[in-house]
């Protein structure tokens, strides 16, 4: 027999229409998904323990496919991963609070998807433009041969060089990828870059009507830089980036 079960909450949804939910399994369990309601918009919940939910690989496509599904018929907010309540008075209660946020944020991204441009210098040509600095092929040169420590300062000038030039190779990325994106979109984000060869980690708020127009854009842009760098496009996704409110379980 089964005890302490809450509701586990995925994302927020107008109710002004009608939608088929489905079931989820989550953990092994498989359960009906189900509306609560709170003026114009619907919690999308399941009954499940409530406990941890540990952000393992299963967990996160669990909650993301119910997000993705959904987002394929409506605009969704999405919840943060793991969120259980107790009682479906302690959802209303959260939604009340949150009504006026929730009213904005469903205004900026209603009939929006968001999707992500990561831009990473091909290795080849990143090291070509770096040989054209004589600079650092005459420190180079130098520390070939020595130490770690016989050749510490010049190591450490060779990388104050190569940080500015990945920068001044992320302002070309923002001046030629990123901004003219940014034109294409209802709201533009730079968010941070990974690893040493990532020159541009971007996020797009568009219109679902508009979808196509900026992918041939994204396109259009791959085609001048192709022999550069690559294009790890993403998407559609929720407008994780462009939501402001963090909806999170209320203290315990």
């Amino acid at each position: 027999m089964e005890n302490n079960l809450g509701f586990y909450t995925f994302c927020v949804i107008p109710n002004n229409q009608n939608h088929t939910l489905g079931e989820i399994e989550l953990e092994g369990r498989i359960t009906p998904l189900q509306l609560l309601d709170h003026n114009e918009f619907s919690m999308v919940v399941t009954k499940a323990p409530i406990k941890i939910y540990h952000p393992n690989k299963e967990n996160l496509l669990a909650h993301q496919s119910v997000v993705s599904e959904l987002m394929k018929k409506t605009t969704v907010i999405p919840m943060s991963f793991g969120n259980v309540y107790e009682t479906e008075a302690d959802i209303e209660f959260l939604m009340k609070s949150l009504y006026s946020d929730l009213k904005e944020v469903y205004q900026k991204v209603e009939n929006k998807i968001e999707v992500g441009l990561k831009v990473i210098g091909d290795e080849e040509w990143l090291k070509a433009e770096m040989n054209k600095n004589q600079k650092a092929m005459k420190l180079k040169e130098k520390i070939k041969g020595k130490s770690e420590a016989a050749s510490y300062y010049e190591r450490i000038e060779l990388g104050d060089i190569a940080q500015t030039f990945m920068k001044e190779k992320m302002q070309v990325c923002l001046q030629e990828i990123f901004l003219p994106l940014a034109e294409q979109s209802e709201s533009a984000k730079q968010n941070e870059t990974i690893g040493g060869k990532m020159l541009l980690n971007a996020s797009f708020l568009i219109d679902r009507d508009k979808e196509a127009s900026f992918d041939e854009l994204v396109n259009t842009i791959y085609q001048k830089w192709q022999s550069k760098v690559d294009f790890n496009y993403s998407g559609p996704w929720p407008a994780y980036n462009f939501i402001d409110i963090k909806l999170k379980a209320m203290e315990a």
